[in-house]
């Protein structure tokens, strides 16, 4: 099986490639694509860890090459929020990395499972779609948002807050992957009862984990290891599907017939063709019913700009106005 990274050489991609290099199984391919002229050097630097994990490293105008015969393509390029930078600037500028890349993986290889990590998700992901669906090899089942890190943040958060070792606790994660749309769901965390003002408190805390980083970060990044991590479960996850491990279930942004919005974040099944079965998030309490709903207009929002980058890009010409509530925050 064949995994190639795209921005590998970036602050996620290196480390997510570590990762995958170290825990991939034995006879796997692992492809590294960046602008960078390091990638191949990242990649002979990575070839010096002892698995039996072969890599290669592309760089430039090699895209498709790194790309052919890839079973899964993870899409970790872009520019990361930084203090000061106008939200529009990060839609603008990677919703065009977007759609270059995603313009040559639906030529490549169509049949991929592509996992997307660029922010701002809730619009990257919608703009993958229209991507494929104007080479006409959309597959709803093989594109997702990863929204992972908010899944591992919540399950770190609650974990400390209920005095139980970390990676014990499982946290749902619905909605999306920026500020207010991202709702982890309290209320159906097994063995454990949360007043509204603590369950508040939590959520409160991981959907503004992102903002933490990027000011503990004092401008020199934002969260990139912490992504990794998360990116490697996901892939992992996949990965297990696709080799047919029964009963893999993680959370994911889809269109995956949600009542909500076309793409929606929630727990689903992984299997051979991607995943197959959406699962329930279970019963709301009535703050996390009002929260869904104030997140859906901005989350319908967002998805909107993503299908009309590719739908009617006349209206890109010039920056998206920034009075849309929270189009592209960066969360990572």
């Amino acid at each position: 099986m064949k995994i190639t990274v795209l921005g590998a050489a970036g602050g996620i991609g290196q480390p997510l490639s570590l990762l995958l290099k170290m825990k991939l199984p034995a006879g796997f391919k692992l492809s590294l694509y960046d602008v960078s002229a390091q990638t191949p050097g990242i990649a002979v630097d990575l070839g010096h860890i002892p698995t039996d994990v072969e890599v290669k490293g592309y760089c430039g105008d090699d895209v498709a090459k790194a790309l052919e015969g890839s079973d899964v393509v993870v899409i970790a390029a872009g520019l990361a929020r930084k203090p000061g930078m106008h939200r529009s600037d990060l839609l603008l500028f990677n919703a065009m990395v977007m759609r270059d890349l995603m313009t040559v993986a639906a030529k490549v290889c169509p049949k991929a499972c592509f996992c997307i990590i660029s922010n701002p998700v809730n619009s990257m992901v919608p703009l993958a779609s229209e991507v494929l669906k104007k080479a006409g090899v959309y597959n709803p089942q093989k594109l997702f948002g990863v929204t992972m890190l908010d899944v591992i943040r919540a399950e770190t958060f609650v974990a400390h807050f209920v005095g139980r070792a970390a990676g014990t606790i499982r946290v749902n994660v619905i909605g999306g992957h920026s500020g207010q749309t991202i709702l982890p769901v309290m209320s159906q965390i097994g063995g454990f009862e949360f007043t509204d003002a603590e369950a508040a408190e939590l959520v409160a805390h991981i959907q503004n984990a992102g903002t933490e980083v990027v000011d503990a970060k004092a401008g020199g990044g934002s969260a990139t290891l912490a992504m990794a991590a998360a990116g490697y479960r996901f892939v992992n996850a996949v990965v297990r599907g696709l080799m047919g491990e029964e009963n893999v279930v993680e959370c994911a942004y889809v269109e995956g017939g949600s009542q909500h919005s076309r793409f929606f974040s929630q727990p689903m099944r992984l299997g051979k063709e991607g995943w197959y079965q959406v699962l329930p998030y279970g019963p709301l309490t009535a703050p996390e019913k009002e929260t869904l709903e104030a997140m859906l207009p901005t989350l319908r929002e967002q998805i909107k700009l993503g299908e009309e980058f590719i739908l009617q890009p006349e209206k890109f010409e010039t920056p998206p106005s920034s009075d849309v509530k929270e189009p592209v925050k960066n969360r990572k």
